[in-house]
């Protein structure tokens, strides 16, 4: 096992081997190290741990390893980078059963009788604290010939504390406060395990196996409640079964207490010889709890589904056959009293899934905790970071797991996608008809398939339908000014030269072969993927790819089913399996750690190939760090819906708050109802709103792309030129590029100052205790506030204007205070946007593509009301010279004061900048409305030759 550990793929903390005897040697409770102390716990027993260290990382970071043995591991860290030896100050002192750990801004201390540690600020100010009795619990367990523990560590927490983070989870949440939040990679569901605090610290939880975090109990299936029938009967509810194109005919009738088809192998459980894809179900009777307080009813569904609990519908739902989604459904329920309950499903596939489990009130005992716990692990392995905010915080994520590399200026562009381009020349002709058109566009996107049907893994274009991929490439770049992405799946067909290469090295995961399973395509093939964590695996992937595919000017890769999706909806034991064995221990253990390493292997290949191009990856999995692997994650594939829509929301904030910076989706979401593929009246017409209000939302998201199954999703094909929806896409598109200067300025401060570009408003309004739960509004950079709209034929919604500043409507120039909840107008073609007062906003000129020429003049809408400043920042676009210093800065201040703006000494300088420039300043003030016009004259222009100047209003 050693060997194999020391064969990880990342270059991390090591963990030293200290002996029990070696630290009471000391004749001390604690041993002090070059970087921490190692402490002996007293009361250690089997399930409790024997030794805890503490190191310093810097002095707002301390890592905390807990162990159940008299020694640790040697163990490399897969998402931590190699930290340099400490040069922070640091002291240690210890008070009767006490150990403590000062530095200039917190203080760590660890209990030498239960291992207990506690944080605190400089001052002894709590922070946080580790439950002291139980807090640290170690249970042996044994997975495919390993031995190792479940792990878990519980927190106290604060009775208005909020939790945000641990990636994206699709459940329209915002506050993990009081929930169990599952931690592993499924399409639509990233798992990221680092979670930030309201109260200005985060826990990042050094593990890779499936974890709970939050509330650690199981969901239970429904027959953990009691159960009636719809005669009364105990026990059970009635289930019907019948056909939805017969629905008088013979139903099948039978008493159920569980629902629960998760997965393939649960399709048995289905009455033999029915028919799921005309299938029509329905349970129905009373459930009864033995607790008073809220319920938590997790579905897990796909088709159509509806559920009422009391006669109040709590779910109505839809989601494509092979891949189901999530949905929580909260029920306040009083102990002993039953509550009618019905549930209706239609499957619509031929395999189909339905679960219903419940979760009762968490108990009074466990409401100010919370915990994380782990499948897998040698160690309690954590770390804890401190900051003055969520921006420090964040940064302390960044400090341990590496930064987030500059993507090239045209990702902040437009990307078109569909499911999926069929040809050459329908790629070439969709670019042409957007440059014709006029609608700015930057990267085309071809998805999966462009192979021969029974060539997966080959990277080779069929060349029936791809003629000449070099030269379409080629055309791309230097006719059309359009950079190319392609999906590339970690997938090989059994038998293709690619996968023999592959087999013959030791690279490929063995079960799925062995088991001969065979996915959807055609007659269906059986395939594998390779193994991640290998690197040599990673290395032979990477050269594959270059051969085939970078060698033709492809300029991004798109990592699809990066979870790793080797087979769609098995279980999640039968998963592990698949992934078994890694190159660095069991796929129970590794669980949730292919996409980093996936991610990495492209990312290292690419910048050894070309030291000189940025990479760019963007995939529907990842975990901690591999924003260092210049990733972009989208939300995997979403359905058309506007409930999906909504959870987009939440999910990407949080995302966002888990300290990778590049999220996306698929603007109109991914798989289609039958009733809009070939639309007509009403049907068409919410098609239509769908598109463009999504289109809108993500026109403000780090990322900007479209894609989706048919209809086809190009803007001109979901509505003529002179219909609301292609004039309101085509709006916010325009937008995004006159807006290019504040989004690329707010992607350098993101690798520079560690800066989140989707912000909660938890992260700038945090002393506004009204934000805590706000899941559908955020701020996009330092100024935007963001309000979707996500209900169909919507014409207002409610908006909160957080306390703490003024707020201008983005259109009308209006000004509100702040602290109120206010009726926003959003007309069909409008979505809600406020500006913070003291807000700076640089606009460029009208681009069709990001470099077509450089951001000169750029007008300068300045908020007044109270001071203000941004800094605009640029640099070459699509190297890495940026890393070498090559950039350049402006700060722009304003001081409400002076009602004066100072354009401040440009600081460096990079190949191509310019020199001289000009500067549209238009004022914004409470007392004057001014609507948002880039093509009327500004207040006043300026001459800019890189030396400070000051503008009065």
């Amino acid at each position: 096992m050693t060997q194999r550990l020391l064969a990880c793929f990342l270059v991390g903390s090591v963990i030293s081997i200290f002996s029990l005897a070696e630290v009471r040697a000391q004749n001390s409770s604690y041993q002090k190290l070059s970087n921490g102390v190692l402490v002996s716990v007293q009361k250690a027993s089997v399930l409790k741990p024997k030794v805890v260290k503490l190191e310093v990382i810097n002095d707002k970071i301390i890592h905390v390893v807990a162990s159940p043995q008299n020694e640790f591991p040697v163990q490399k860290s897969l998402m931590a980078i190699a930290q340099p030896a400490t040069s922070v100050k640091w002291d240690v002192v210890q008070a009767g059963d006490v150990v403590t750990i000062k530095t200039a801004k917190v203080n760590a201390s660890i209990s030498t009788l239960n291992g207990a540690v506690s944080f605190t600020d400089k001052n002894g100010k709590p922070i946080l604290n580790e439950v002291a009795e139980g807090g640290k619990t170690f249970t042996p367990a044994t997975y495919t010939g390993e031995s190792t523990y479940q792990v878990r560590q519980a927190f106290e927490s604060g009775a208005d504390e909020a939790y945000y983070g641990l990636g994206q989870h699709q459940e329209d949440l915002m506050n993990y406060k009081n929930r169990h939040v599952g931690l592993y990679q499924y399409n639509t569901k990233v798992a990221i395990p680092f979670v930030l605090s309201n109260k200005n610290y985060g826990i990042l939880w050094d593990n890779y196996s499936l974890t709970t975090v939050g509330d650690t109990r199981s969901f239970l299936p429904l027959s953990g409640l009691k159960l009636y029938d719809d005669k009364g009967n105990a026990g059970w509810l009635t289930t019907t079964y019948t056909s939805k194109t017969n629905a008088g005919g013979n139903p099948i009738v039978r008493a159920e207490s569980e629902i629960d088809y998760s997965f393939l192998k649960d399709q048995h459980k289905f009455p033999q010889g029915y028919n799921l894809a005309d299938g029509l179900v329905q349970w129905s009777g009373s459930v009864e709890s033995p607790y008073t307080g809220l319920h938590q009813f997790q579905v897990k569904y796909a088709g159509y589904i509806k559920m009422w609990i009391d006669g109040k519908l709590l779910t109505d739902k839809w989601r494509q056959a092979w891949n189901p989604g999530s949905a929580l459904v909260d029920v306040q329920m009083v102990k002993g009293k039953k509550y009618s309950i019905k549930i209706e499903w239609l499957p619509d596939g031929t395999e189909s899934y339905l679960a219903v489990n419940w979760l009762s009130p968490v108990p009074d005992a466990e409401k100010n905790t919370f915990a994380f716990a782990s499948e897998a692990g040698d160690v309690i392995d954590y770390y804890f970071i401190a900051g003055k905010n969520s921006d420090e915080v964040i940064s302390g994520y960044r400090t341990i797991t590496g930064k987030a590399n500059l993507l090239p200026k045209w990702a902040m562009g437009f990307w078109q996608s569909r499911e999926r381009y069929k040809t050459q020349e329908e790629i070439l002709n969709t670019v042409k008809e957007f440059r014709s058109r006029k609608i700015p566009i930057d990267g085309i996107v071809l998805d999966w398939s462009y192979w021969k049907q029974d060539d997966w893994g080959s990277h080779e274009f069929d060349p029936s339908r791809f003629g000449n991929p070099t030269e379409m490439i080629s055309t791309l770049h230097d006719k059309y000014h359009t950079r190319f992405m392609i999906s590339v799946w970690p997938k090989f067909y059994e038998g293709v030269a690619n996968y023999n290469y592959m087999n013959e090295n030791g690279w490929l995961y063995k079960r799925n072969i062995a088991d001969q399973r065979r996915d959807w395509i055609g007659k269906g093939y059986t395939s594998t993927f390779y193994d991640a964590l290998n690197p040599d695996a990673r290395k032979g992937f990477w050269n594959l790819l270059n051969k085939s595919l970078y060698s033709k000017g492809v300029d991004g890769w798109w990592m699809d089913a990066a979870e790793p999706d080797v087979h769609s909806n098995l279980d999640i034991v039968a998963r592990q399996s698949l992934m078994t064995p890694t190159a660095i221990g069991s796929g129970v253990k590794y669980f949730n750690a292919f996409p980093l390493g996936n991610a990495m292997g492209i990312y290292e290949g690419q910048r050894e190939v070309n030291p000189n191009d940025r990479v760019i990856i963007l995939t529907r999995s990842a975990y901690a760090g591999q924003q260092r692997f210049s990733t972009i994650v989208w939300s995997g594939d979403i359905a058309s819906r506007w409930e999906d829509f909504k959870t987009q929301i939440p999910a990407g904030i949080n995302f966002s708050l888990s300290g990778i910076p590049y999220w996306s989706m698929d603007a109109g979401g991914f798989s289609v109802e039958r009733r809009y593929e070939h639309a007509q009246g009403a049907d068409l017409d919410e098609w239509r709103e769908l598109n463009t209000r999504w289109y809108q939302f993500a026109a403000f998201v780090p990322v900007f792309r479209v894609h989706g199954q048919f209809p086809f999703r190009e803007i001109y094909n979901i509505a003529t030129e002179n219909h609301a929806a292609y004039k309101s896409m085509l709006y916010y598109n325009k937008l995004r590029y006159r807006l290019m200067p504040y989004i690329y300025s707010l992607a350098g401060q993101a690798y520079h100052n560690d800066y989140t570009i989707m912000r909660g408003l938890v992260m700038d309004f945090a002393s506004d205790t009204a934000v805590n739960n706000i899941a559908d509004q955020y701020m996009f950079g330092p100024s935007l506030l963001i309000n979707p709209v996500y209900h169909y034929q919507a014409t207002n919604r409610l908006v909160y204007l957080p306390k703490g500043s003024g707020w201008y409507n983005f259109y009308t120039g209006t000004y509100l205070r702040g602290g109120q909840t206010v009726t926003a107008d959003a007309p069909y073609e409008r979505i809600p946007v406020y500006v913070k007062e003291g807000s700076i906003v640089p606009f460029g000129p009208e681009l069709q593509y990001t470099s077509e020429k450089p951001a000169d003049a750029i007008t300068l809408y300045v908020y007044t009301g109270s001071n203000g400043e941004f800094t605009l920042y640029e640099d070459e676009g699509t190297n890495y010279n940026y890393e070498k210093g090559a950039f350049a800065t402006i700060n722009f201040k304003y001081d409400e004061q002076k009602r004066a703006l100072t354009i401040g000494e440009r600081q460096g300088s990079f190949k191509g900048m310019l020199d001289k420039r000009t500067f549209k300043i238009v004022w914004v003030g409470k007392d004057k409305a001014k609507v948002f016009d880039l093509e009327k004259d500004a207040d006043k222009t300026v001459a800019y030759d890189g030396k400070a100047i000051t503008i009065l209003k």
